[in-house]
């Protein structure tokens, strides 16, 4: 007899959100976590990442006070203090997720597990934090076991703690660098440039890619750059890089780009190069389940090629992003439970937390052209928009991609203040499948900075009113 309805390894976003939505439907349900409940999101990534960036904000902000009529005496900030807020806000929100687990009547089994055959399910045998070994069986088993910071040792792109960092050094130093070299700029790598070149620090970005941000619309990704730029970042893009080495007192980052050689000096680098599936050492490979890249292969309902096994997450692949390891989580939870879910296949959104923020839903322009698909492209600048001139936050744009034949949106592009935040609602509206006429004909509230996604949906059909 099994002893749980469910088991999930991983207690990230996904894992311990489907842990709590079986429970809400009548399962019995346990939960593994090798390390910290809330996994690496809450612990180091997504949450602490946005209190550093905060404080970056926050003090970069206090060069601007002439603009806004006010004066301060000796700004300066406690880099300690900065690093220590992050962990207290990580610290509460593990503890919250230790609640949640108890609320919802979830066993929490703290050590590493990994799989063997079994009957309904694969058996789940847990080496215990506390050194003895457990065994526990269930009628489903869903993976959640995310994924940790690629490494490049061939190159010596591999952190070491010191001078070579990955997110997790990133989030915790010991000091304060004066320099930095990050090598990746998606949004991890972005992030981490904003937030120590808002503190001071030195930072130049390399990419392999034509482009910053290479996921992004290309306009965006352009607009990007700049404002960086403005800020003080320095960027080496199409650039390849073929060594990094320590030395003296740093890091040397060695590089080729349009067939020269170029070496970058700083005091240290920040490895952004993308995540690994942790997917090794669990006992995969026995069981026969399918890999694609290293990554798990599942259907639409996040079910594996072995009965009773399902994963989601990060473990499964792009995007590599919390709130897709959430709703999959749900989706699989319901699926599981017996209850006809839709389709797991919802538009993601993709942000970028720095100065200034970047978010995105959908197709990107290029994407459409590359599909072959006739479009309606619509742009509203901030610097034309009321609130944003109030607050003085004019750097940025909305754009929306329409579908030419059917009149549906099916993209959504932004660069500028908090546009993480009114991103949703072009998610919303892909998601209910709405038309031009839908967005047009929806009353913006007057004034406010969504009232450029408002005039981005006209702009694409000749109706624009404030530019």
């Amino acid at each position: 007899m099994a002893d749980f309805d469910l088991i999930v390894i991983g207690s990230g976003p996904g894992g311990y959100v489907a842990a709590i939505r079986a429970s809400q439907l009548g399962l019995k349900v346990a939960i593994v976590e090798r390390e910290n409940l809330g996994g690496i999101c809450l612990n180091w990534g997504c949450i602490p990442t946005k209190a550093l960036l905060k404080s970056g904000e926050k003090y970069e902000s206090l060069s601007h006070l002439k603009d806004y009529g006010l004066s301060a005496d000796k700004v300066g900030f406690d880099f300690d203090a900065i690093i220590q807020r992050s962990r207290g806000v990580a610290k509460q929100l593990n503890a919250g997720v230790g609640f949640l687990m108890k609320k919802n009547k979830i066993e929490v089994i703290e050590g590493t597990a990994k799989l063997e055959k079994g009957g309904s399910a694969p058996k789940v045998v847990i080496a215990l934090k506390e050194g003895k070994s457990r065994t526990v069986e269930a009628k489903t088993v869903m993976l959640a076991v995310g994924a940790r910071a690629r490494a490049l040792p061939q190159i010596g792109l591999e952190a070491d703690g010191e001078r070579i960092w990955a997110y997790r050094e990133a989030m915790a130093p010991k000091k304060m660098p004066k320099s930095l070299i990050v090598i990746g700029s998606g949004a991890i790598g972005i992030e981490f440039g904003s937030f120590y070149r808002a503190l001071g620090c030195e930072v130049t970005v390399v990419e392999a890619l034509p482009r910053i941000l290479p996921v992004e619309d290309e306009e965006v990704s352009k607009a990007a750059q700049k404002s960086f730029e403005k800020r003080g970042m320095k960027f080496r893009v199409d650039a390849k890089v073929t060594k990094v080495a320590k030395g003296g007192a740093g890091v040397q980052v060695s590089l080729e780009a349009k067939g020269k050689a170029e070496t970058l000096e700083a005091e240290v680098c920040i490895s952004a190069v993308g995540i690994t599936a942790n997917t090794d050492g669990i006992g995969l490979e026995a069981l026969g389940v399918e890999l694609d890249r290293g990554h798990i292969k599942t259907d639409k309902h996040c079910q594996t090629n072995v009965k009773g096994l399902y994963a989601i997450g990060d473990c499964t692949g792009a995007p590599w992003l919390a709130h897709k390891a959430s709703h999959e989580g749900i989706h699989a939870a319901e699926h599981i439970a017996g209850f006809a879910t839709p389709n797991v296949h919802s538009p993601i959104a993709g942000c970028t937390y720095s100065q200034p923020q970047v978010a995105s839903v959908g197709i990107t322009e290029q994407g459409a052209r590359d599909a072959k698909r006739e479009v309606k492209i619509g742009r509203f600048p901030f610097k034309v928009n009321g609130k944003a001139i109030a607050s003085g936050d004019t750097d940025g744009f909305v754009k929306t991609i329409f579908d030419a034949r059917t009149g549906a949106l099916i993209g959504a592009h932004m660069i500028g203040a908090e546009v993480t935040e009114m991103i949703q609602g072009y998610v919303t509206a892909i998601t209910m499948e709405a038309t031009e006429e839908d967005i047009q004909g929806t009353v913006y509230p007057h004034p406010t900075m969504s009232e450029a996604m408002h005039e981005a949906a006209l702009d694409a059909y000749g109706r624009v009113i404030h530019m």
